[in-house]
Order: structure tokens, then sequence, then C-alpha cells
């Protein structure tokens, strides 16, 4: 008889299908907005984007539990200030399974640029006048015409690398300068350094040769660098990403060596009598594990907060 295949659990969705309404008084939110935060550019911001086109991010509550008759504010402590001022009575919430505000916080990712983007066209394209998105997002009329054509020009690849990344939009802007080929190193480089400035792009702008340009037969032109250094940047750049490409090779395999290593010291420095031979005989070795120990300890932490 064949044995029964494993069924996979079923996912738990974090989040309840549908929105509900909640009353104001309901909702229960974690701290009070100052008056001191009532008056910054971001709750003035979110004030005008509600007052234009309405909520496009509902708050995130959870239901009450033990008795309580309120729901817990995980998300949205501005906008839901932003409401009551208004005098809104009751809210339209995305309702949460899990009750921890770090938790959701975690899952989601603020309005990326060219996630900004693909929301300024849904709004286009349904008809929302370029004046009032405009206002909503308080920036010029002349943006939001700009960023219609944001992503003409820019490889599938750079978007998928870039999507939930917040870039400056002249950083895309000199992007399409470049053939797809060195758009994609260029934004490989960019999330490598965590750096996706407008002068940053310049830079690696300055850096390539120029038959990787859209336009070759025109000469690059970077405020501040003489083509002399452009030169120079271009060999530079060119040996920093042979480097690049051979330590991104063994990335995997010295991480892989490292947890291994760290693993054994760890179980050496926990036997008492390795422990007492070292601090006895070669206490030098002893600190040097500790330390090692310790720093590996301090990367792992780090990247899990």
């Amino acid at each position: 008889m064949e044995a029964e295949a494993d069924v996979p659990e079923p996912v738990k969705a974090a989040f309840e299908s549908s929105l509900v309404t909640v009353p104001a008084e309901s909702i229960l939110p974690l701290h009070q907005v100052t008056d001191a935060q009532k008056q910054s550019a971001k709750y003035k911001l979110i004030a005008t984007s509600i007052a234009e086109v309405g909520i496009i991010e509902p708050l995130v509550v959870a239901r009450p539990k033990n008795g309580d008759s309120r729901y817990l504010l995980l998300d949205g402590h501005l906008r839901l200030a932003v409401l009551v001022d208004m005098g809104e009575r009751k809210i339209r919430c995305l309702i949460s399974d899990d009750d921890e505000s770090y938790t959701y916080n975690k899952r989601i990712n603020r309005l990326a640029t060219i996630q900004e983007h693909y929301m300024i066209m849904r709004a286009l394209e349904r008809g929302v006048p370029e004046e009032k998105i405009a206002k909503a997002l308080d920036v010029d009329i002349k943006q939001i015409k700009r960023r219609r054509s944001l992503l003409e020009g820019i490889c599938p690849e750079v978007i998928d690398l870039l999507k939930d990344k917040s870039v400056n939009p002249r950083t895309l802007e000199t992007l399409k300068k470049m053939k797809p080929g060195r758009q994609i190193e260029a934004a490989e480089l960019m999330a490598a350094a965590g750096n996706f400035a407008s002068s940053y792009a310049q830079a690696l702008l300055a850096a390539t040769r120029q038959h990787d340009l859209v336009h070759p037969e025109k000469p690059k032109e970077v405020g501040g660098i003489t083509p002399e250094q452009m030169a120079r940047m271009e060999r530079e750049m060119e040996s920093l990403q042979r480097d690049f490409k051979a330590v991104e090779a063994s990335y995997g395999d010295d991480v892989l060596q490292l947890v291994i290593a760290i693993g054994y010291l760890t179980k050496l420095v926990g036997t008492p009598e390795v422990t007492r031979y070292l601090a006895a005989y070669h206490p030098e070795f002893l600190d040097e594990f500790r330390a090692i120990i310790a720093a590996a300890s301090l990367d792992q932490g780090g990247a899990t907060t």
C-alpha cells in the first residue's frame, strides 16, 4: 500500500479578507498624536491627501479581546488623528489576526517610488485630474506630468530590482541614459550599497563607458567632472565591478564556512576543560575566540531587528 502524500498545512492569512467599519471612539491607539506632530509636514500631507482623494491605505486594527469593546490600533495613528479632526465618526479598517503592531510594520513596505508611479497611473486612468493628485501628494503639477513617463526607458529587470526602494526620480532619469545591460549593473551596485541617491547615479553615469550609453555619439556631461576624470572613473569602475563579481561568486561559500567555524568555536569555548586550558596557557587565543563569537552574535542580532 502506497504511503499517503503529506498534505501541506494551509497558509493562514495575516488579515481578514474584507474591510470593516468601526466607530472612531471604539479604536484604541497605542499612543496619542501630539500637537507638535499635528504641526509636522507629514501630518499636513496626510490631511491634504485624505481631503482630496480619501483614505488610500486603511487603518489596521486587532479585534477586541478579553471582554474589551475597543479595537487595538496597530498602524495608522496619524491617519486616525486626521480623520477624527475632520469629524469622521466611522472609519473603515483592515482587521489583523496578529495583535502585535511591530509584526505588522515588518510585513509591509511604505510606498516606494515605483509603487507611487503605479498608484498615480491608476488614478489617472480612473479619471482623477492631475491637479487633484498633485494637491493630494503636495507636489507641483509638473512633477505629476513628469512621473507619467517615469519608467519609460527603464528595463524590466531594473524595475523589479527597485520596485520596493525609495529611489529619487532623478536617479531613474539618469539610468535612462544607459543601455539596459549597464542599467542593470548600476541598479545592482546601488542595491548593494543601499544608496539610491541621484548623486550616486550621476557618479555611476560618469564611470559608464561611452558605448554603454543610449546615445554613445554624445559626450557625457556630468557637472564638476572633467573628461579626464571621467576616463579615470571608467577604468576604476571596470576594476571595481570585476572585484564585486568575484566577491559575489564566493560570498555564499564564505558565509557557509564562517557559520561552520563560529559553531565550532562556540562549542569549543563552551567546553569547561578547553576554556580552563586556554585561559591558563593561551589566554590571547581565548580572547580572540570570544571576540569572534560576540561579533557574529551582534551581526545576527542586527539582521533581525
